[in-house]
């Protein structure tokens, strides 16, 4: 449809913003639903989110998504709070309500769907396992509590700053996770990969200016179980360098596509209020990745 006057305004915030692939997937879906709607990135920096939320009040943005890295400095800017995202501490999407802006998390769900349909020899039962999860921000707590929900015994959680691995542990306090959380620094790692049944990168190293990089070298990767599943939240580059050595090591490997549409999906959902065309989001993607691989 064309853009007119009449047309309302949904996006995506973040920073950095232009490999975003938001766009792609929620303007196909909107071009085949024929929605008078289009979805844009927004670049904002970290000391210019509560300017540009004030800003798309002014202009009458009806929702938007929200990546790295406002996930967690979003949360008091809303008026209104879903179970789901006061339960992970982070949102990813807003949408317009009469009291203000009100958030929700859908990244848990889009980060479960690739785990719940993941077949090896049959359907994969995380319950009893283990998770290794490489950061602590915003999408690692959509992570942890997605691992919760699968029924992981064991989530163990990784960082650089010990006292943001404090507070990310003391933030579960009070929240309903059955699953045993701790935290440790990056140099634990050779005793955790061991035991580890699913390793999960949430940070944005191997994204963007860092796509030559990996969180785990090699050698990391080479302590890993035989059945161990490779898990990168990225899903540009594909793929990434860390799945690339994962694939080379012969580990089962899953990038962020699919959780980009799931999450994705859900959120278009909530702003439309009537069934999206997931298989066409997805679609749009595949081939959008294929024309750049050429």
């Amino acid at each position: 449809m064309p853009i007119t006057g009449t047309t309302r305004l949904l996006g995506v915030i973040g920073d950095p913003i232009a490999h975003s692939l938001s766009p792609v997937m929620h303007n196909a879906a909107l071009a085949e639903l024929g929605v008078d709607a289009v979805y844009v990135a927004f670049p904002v920096a970290v000391d210019g989110l509560e300017t540009a939320i004030a800003g798309f009040n002014v202009i009458g943005v009806q929702g938007f998504s929200v990546t790295i890295p406002h996930k967690q400095a979003i949360v008091p800017l809303l008026a209104e709070l879903t179970p789901e995202a006061q339960a992970v501490g982070a949102v990813n999407t807003v949408w317009r309500t009469e009291r203000g802006w009100a958030g929700t998390n859908t990244d848990v769900a889009g980060f479960m769907a690739p785990l719940r349909g993941l077949r090896d020899g049959g359907l994969r039962d995380w319950s009893g396992r283990t998770a290794l999860v490489l950061g602590n921000g915003g999408a690692a707590r959509a992570v942890v509590a997605g691992c919760g929900q699968l029924g992981f015994a064991v989530v163990q959680v990784v960082g650089r700053s010990v006292q943001k691995l404090a507070d990310f542990k003391q933030s579960w306090v009070t929240s309903p996770l059955p699953s045993a959380l701790t935290v440790h620094s990056w140099a634990d790692l050779p005793t955790l990969l061991p035991t580890a049944d699913l390793i999960v990168n949430t940070t944005p190293i191997g994204m963007h200016t860092t796509a030559a990089q990996s969180p785990l070298a090699a050698e990391h990767l080479a302590l890993a179980p035989d059945h161990a599943v490779v898990y990168d939240l990225i899903y540009t580059p594909r793929p990434t360098q860390m799945l690339s050595l994962a694939a080379q090591r012969g580990l089962n490997t899953l990038d962020g596509l699919e959780m980009l549409v799931q999450q994705g999906a859900v959120a278009l959902e909530l702003w439309l209020q009537q069934p999206v065309p997931v298989a066409t989001m997805r679609q749009a993607l595949e081939d959008w990745l294929a024309a750049q691989a050429t």
